[in-house]
């Protein structure tokens, strides 16, 4: 399927590895331009050469940053001709007990996974719209869907977004200009980030690392991790000028694991 995204200009946060990597990934072999955005310079110089490679077509630029800082976003921003995808990506605030956290931990929490996405959004949304055309992607967590109780600061920050996304996604000077809002909620995706997850829990349980994988593993229903190859192309279809009637949808790619049916 063509996706009618060829030359357009995609922002991607949070890109140098894992699921905003496969975005970036996606979006280039259809043809869009990319800045790609990681807190690491030289990973982030390693994806845009790969993505380069992908297709020589496409221009990738780079910015090496925290994106919830407000230089580095507004480097990004600058970085782009103009902004027609914005896919939103951060890291999760660590697991723990509430009782542990701080204020500040909460206000960290809410600032990288809540405040900053809204503020990425309150700069392109509107110049989307005068051009008529623009796609949002949030990437979330399911644990939005299906609280995770040691995860309670990432449940509430991203649950936070999620409220926010489902007003301003409806708005008819949005949707109504062909600019549409989406969540995307990933499951349990083989990452870095899993893969840290479950060797914390293999040292503090005295379990073998290959031990725990398998258990994750069995737990999902498709019997096996996600990859950010799919992640990507999932996400790239959201981007694409055939989805523009979708808006304010929180989708779950999770190989089966929520267990309701709404």
């Amino acid at each position: 399927m063509e996706l009618g995204i060829t030359g357009r200009w995609a922002l991607v946060c949070a890109a140098s590895k894992g699921l905003g990597k496969g975005c970036a990934e996606a979006l280039v072999m259809e043809g869009a331009n990319v800045v790609i955005n990681a807190r690491s310079s030289k990973a982030l110089e390693e994806t845009a050469a790969h993505l380069r490679h992908l297709n020589p077509a496409a221009s990738i630029y780079t910015v090496a940053g925290d994106i919830a800082l407000v230089e580095t976003r507004q480097a990004a921003l600058e970085a782009c001709p103009q902004i027609d995808i914005l896919i939103t990506n951060a890291g999760g605030p660590p697991p723990g007990d509430f009782r542990d956290w701080s204020r500040q931990d909460w206000l960290d929490a809410i600032d990288v996974n809540m405040v900053t996405p809204i503020e990425l959004i309150k700069a392109t949304v509107d110049a989307m719209a005068s051009r008529g055309f623009g796609r949002v992607i949030n990437i979330t967590s399911a644990a939005v869907k299906a609280p995770i109780d040691i995860l309670g600061l990432s449940n509430g920050a991203r649950s936070g977004l999620t409220g926010f996304i489902a007003g301003l996604s409806r708005q008819p000077q949005l949707v109504g200009r062909n600019v549409t809002i989406n969540n995307l909620l990933p499951g349990s995706f083989d990452t870095d980030r899993l893969r840290s997850t479950q060797k914390g829990i293999a040292q503090s349980s005295g379990r073998s690392y290959e031990d725990v994988r398998d258990s994750f593993r069995r737990s999902v229903p498709s019997q096996r991790f996600g990859t950010a190859e799919e992640f990507g192309a999932f996400c790239a279809f959201l981007c694409s000028a055939q989805a523009g009637y979708m808006t304010g949808q929180n989708i779950l790619l999770d190989g089966g694991s929520y267990p309701g049916a709404y």
